[in-house]
C-alpha cells in the first residue's frame, strides 16, 4: 500500500461539518481496502468551536500525529483557522482553503484583528504549498437552500488536489450516500458542483 500512502489535515469550526469530511473520506478507504486510521479533536463540537482532524492512509501503524510538514493535503473551512494549519503542511503539497469568515466577537467589536486573505494565501506560499482557493460565495442552493458546505469542497478537493490519484469521484459518492441515504440526490448535486466549481490558483482580487 505504499503508493496509498497519503496523510489530511482538516481544520474549520463545529458546526461546518469537518469531521464529516474526514469519517467520507475513510469510509471510501476502507470501502477500497485501504488501511485508514481517523484522528477527530475530541470535544469540540460547540458550534464556532475550533475543530481538526487527521487522517492517514496506507500505514499500518501510523502515530496518531502527522507531524509538522507532514500533511499531504491539508483542508481549511475557514480562513483564520488556516493560520493553524500551515504548519502542518508537506512542501509542495496542496491546500484548499475555503474562504468562509466567521469572525468571533473579540474580531466584531474591533477588540482583535482578522487576517485577510492575502495574509493567508502569503503564510501557505511561504510554507511552499500550492494554493486552491474555494469562495464560499459560489456554494449552490438545491431546492432554493444552500447545500452542505463539506460535500461542496470534498467535491473541489477531488477535483483539485492529490486525492484524486487515489479515489475516484464514484468512491467519495458512495461513502457520501451510505451516510446520508435519504439525501442522495442532494448530495450527489452538492458534490458534482464542488467537482466542476471554479477554484483558484492565483490570489483572487477584491476577495
Amino acid at each position: 500500500m505504499a503508493n496509498n500512502k497519503f496523510d489530511i489535515y482538516i481544520v474549520g469550526l463545529g458546526g461546518q461539518g469537518v469531521l464529516t469530511i474526514g469519517e467520507i473520506i475513510a469510509d471510501a478507504a476502507f470501502n477500497k481496502g485501504i488501511p485508514v486510521n481517523f484522528f477527530p479533536t475530541k470535544g469540540m463540537s460547540q458550534r464556532g468551536g475550533f475543530v481538526r482532524a487527521q487522517l492517514r492512509m496506507g500505514r499500518d501503524e501510523p502515530g496518531p500525529s502527522i507531524p509538522a510538514k507532514g500533511a499531504d493535503l491539508v483542508i481549511s473551512m475557514e480562513r483564520s483557522e488556516s493560520l493553524k494549519a500551515v504548519r502542518y503542511l508537506k512542501p509542495g503539497a496542496d491546500f484548499l482553503l475555503y474562504g468562509l469568515v466567521w469572525a468571533p466577537t473579540a474580531v466584531m467589536l474591533g477588540k482583535a484583528p482578522y487576517p485577510t486573505l492575502a495574509e493567508v494565501w502569503t503564510e501557505i506560499e511561504k510554507a511552499h504549498g500550492k494554493v486552491a482557493y474555494l469562495d464560499p460565495k459560489t456554494l449552490p442552493e438545491y431546492k432554493e437552500k444552500k447545500v452542505r458546505d463539506n460535500i461542496y469542497v470534498l467535491g473541489a478537493v477531488m477535483a483539485e488536489t492529490g486525492l484524486k490519484n487515489i479515489f475516484t469521484p464514484e468512491d467519495i459518492i458512495a461513502a457520501v450516500n451510505e451516510r446520508w441515504p435519504k439525501g442522495a440526490e442532494e448530495n450527489l448535486f452538492a458534490f458534482q458542483a464542488g467537482l466542476k466549481a471554479s477554484v483558484y490558483r492565483n490570489m483572487p482580487q477584491n476577495t
